[in-house]
């Protein structure tokens, strides 16, 4: 059964990486939730501003947020408790990072896409 992905930093701009996450994920039959910027939709995926409160069984969240934007998300990311955060180039955040192994998640740096396109992911 394919796990539930979450896409940090999601955009509606074709040309952008987590755009192509969503494309991507979408095509391998991954359930796609996605917060971004503005509430717009990629495909059939909905790109919301906030976490939903019933979004549950998240495994795998997949930054593509500058570290400068992720703060605000440390309560909200340790309280969906994902079994692993993907730190897509750009994205890494050493505070955060230390704080998703202390709560025991499983960290990556790495590209989604290239996991996706390899199967690694």
């Amino acid at each position: 059964m394919k796990q539930n992905v979450l896409i940090l930093g999601a955009s509606s701009n074709p040309m952008r990486y987590s755009y192509k996450a969503i494309e991507m994920l979408g095509e391998k039959n991954y359930k796609i939730f996605a917060i971004g910027g503005k509430e717009v939709s990629v495909n059939d995926t909905n790109i919301y501003t906030e976490i939903q409160n019933d979004w549950k069984d998240i495994d795998t969240i997949t930054m593509y947020l500058n570290p400068n934007h992720q703060k605000m998300y440390y309560d909200q990311i340790l309280k969906i408790n994902p079994r692993r955060v993907i730190f897509n180039p750009g994205s890494e955040n050493p505070e955060l990072m230390k704080l998703l192994k202390e709560n025991d998640i499983q960290v990556e740096q790495a590209c989604t896409l290239v996991l996706l396109r390899t199967n690694m992911f």
